[in-house]
């Protein structure tokens, strides 16, 4: 087989990390569509759409979360 370098393999890992992160992503968020809070404006042949809300709710997420990972790693710290 291939003798891949370890950057190599580490960079090679990260963007499979990306890609699978990505698509959960895609999966787990198809449910923030249309929250209050979201702009939309239509014009005749435009559409501008910012989830404001969806930030928001996401935003607040991955606070508690990386918060709740930061204190378990540090033990409690």
């Amino acid at each position: 087989m291939f003798d891949l370098h370890p950057l190599a393999r580490g960079l090679i890992l990260g963007g499979i990390g990306l890609i699978v992160l990505g698509l959960i992503a895609q999966l787990a968020l198809r449910g923030l569509g249309r929250l209050p809070g979201d702009i939309v404006i239509q014009r005749d042949n435009f559409t501008l759409y910012i989830p404001l809300g969806a930030m928001i709710v996401v935003s607040l997420v991955l606070t508690l979360l990386l918060n709740l990972l930061g204190r378990w790693l540090n033990g409690g710290r």
